[in-house]
């Protein structure tokens, strides 16, 4: 039994949003409890019908950015951050966006293909344990011809040229006693990999030991591929202890570079991957390390510490008629009628407070005294003299107005604009542990008005 009218499909295939304006945080910006994200204005019946595909999208959009802002708040602006989470991630959509959203919370690259080809995103990735695996030797390598990075000349057995490099490292003064015999099968899976991609050498070196076989072999095929004018991209780490793996093999390299005189092979890229999340690469920090990039897949993309977020959908008017849910639990009462939002900006460039108005209120101006009130408890408030003002809310879908609305930035544009309102955040405001809550304030005749409709919409109790 059919549990909707055919009538209703019908209805919903008639409406369209041509009546719909739509003004909101341009994607990329820091926002704060309270403040509204976004502003629609319209027919009743079709709003109520955008409010579960908007949640939909801003929700998991918001919490993916943000847990990707955190970890590149934790690993600092030094360090390589990609996105390996596409085989954890909660379906192929949400593989798909969680590339996107990861990227612009301040992640540099991805594995998802799919997503760098949609999107415009780097893609960064090595070949799995499996691939090194399936190699049973030297003798699995058919085509063994390189040609150099200018094509001036060709290898016609590179794999010989790899394993002249192995002797040379193994017979080298300073990585005396170092290794022994290296895994060969190991050897066959990096030269192949090189031989296809000598460009972008980065090779996995932990699937049977990393100090005495994948490094060793890495650093053979390396130099092998120096030999013909390319340069190896590093290794990854994905098991172990990763802090001493990694000053291990930051040893390795320099004496690579000291014994054989290949300048910068000491600051060969390192990247480290399995299972990390803000506390492990926190803790990574503080015991030190040599890692320059991290492989983040699971924690980041299923965003294992907090997985949903909150948004809500509320009507604060009609027909120009200011509305107001109420709720014994205070955080849950809503801010009536159509709102301006503003950020104020102290001397030292930081944000100190977020600002709502009525949409009929003048704007804060630059170094006049305004103040600002929590919308629900009396006792806070305070005097702000702003040295900049920046109004939150852009106009991006028009409807019937006449407005010009707000061009649609690209991913990049939306990634810089994201790394550049985290830097103009106070410290404290960002500090992982106890951090300072930042303010969200109402205008005095805002804070006037919302009690005065709280008083107006409550029922008055009755004793006996």
């Amino acid at each position: 039994m059919p549990t909707c009218e055919d009538g209703f499909f019908e209805y919903l295939s008639s409406i369209d949003c041509s009546d719909v304006e739509v003004y909101a945080i341009p994607e990329g910006s820091v926002v704060f409890p309270k403040v509204p994200l976004m502003r629609i204005e319209g027919p009743a019946a079709v709003i109520q019908l955008l409010e579960t595909p908007f949640l939909s999208l801003v929700n998991y959009a918001s919490l993916v950015t943000t847990n990707a802002a955190r970890h590149r708040l934790v690993a600092g602006k030094s360090k390589n951050l990609l996105e390996f989470g596409l085989r954890r991630a909660q379906g192929p959509d949400g593989g798909i966006s969680a590339s996107r959203y990861c990227y612009m919370g301040g992640f540099d690259a991805t594995s998802n293909v799919a997503a760098g080809r949609l999107f415009g995103i780097p893609i960064r990735g090595t070949h799995s344990h499996a691939f090194v695996s399936s190699f049973m030797g030297l003798d699995d390598i058919i085509d063994r011809t390189l040609a150099s990075s200018d094509g001036s000349n060709k290898c016609e057995d590179f794999v010989s040229l790899v394993q002249n490099w192995l002797a040379r490292i193994k017979g080298a003064g300073s990585l005396s006693g170092t290794f022994g015999e290296t895994n060969l099968s190991e050897l066959a899976a990096f030269t192949s990999y090189a031989l296809a991609f000598p460009n972008s050498f980065l090779a996995l070196v932990d699937t049977y030991d990393v100090m005495r076989s994948g490094v060793p072999n890495f650093c053979a095929v390396a130099l092998a591929l120096n030999d013909m004018g390319y340069k190896a991209a590093g290794i990854r780490l994905d098991s172990g202890d990763l802090a001493y793996l990694s000053i291990e093999t930051r040893k390795f390299f320099r004496a690579i570079e000291e014994e054989f005189g290949f300048v910068g092979f000491g600051k060969m890229n390192i990247t480290a991957s399995n299972d990390l999340n803000e506390e492990t690469i926190d803790a990574l920090n503080k015991q030190g390390h040599e890692v320059d990039a991290f492989g983040i897949g699971t924690y980041l993309v299923t965003c294992y510490a907090q997985a949903a977020l909150g948004c809500v959908f509320k009507l604060v008017e009609i027909n120009k008629q200011p509305r107001i849910k109420l709720s014994e639990d205070v955080t849950k009462v809503s801010i009536p009628c159509k709102k301006r939002c503003y950020r104020l900006y102290g001397k030292e460039g930081y944000p100190l407070v977020d600002i709502m108005t009525g949409e009929d209120e003048p704007a804060p101006k630059v170094g006049e005294r305004l103040l600002c009130r929590h919308p629900f408890n009396e006792s806070k408030r305070a005097y702000v003299v702003p040295q900049h003002v920046e109004e939150l809310l852009k106009f991006y879908w028009p409807g019937t107005s006449s407005n010009p609305r707000e061009e649609l930035p690209s991913i990049s544009e939306i990634r810089s604009r994201c790394m550049a309102h985290l830097d103009r955040m106070r410290p404290d405001h960002m500090r992982r542990l106890n951090p300072t809550p930042y303010k969200v304030s109402v205008s005095a005749k805002l804070y006037d008005f919302i009690h005065f409709l709280w008083l107006n919409e409550a029922p008055v109790g009755e004793l006996e």
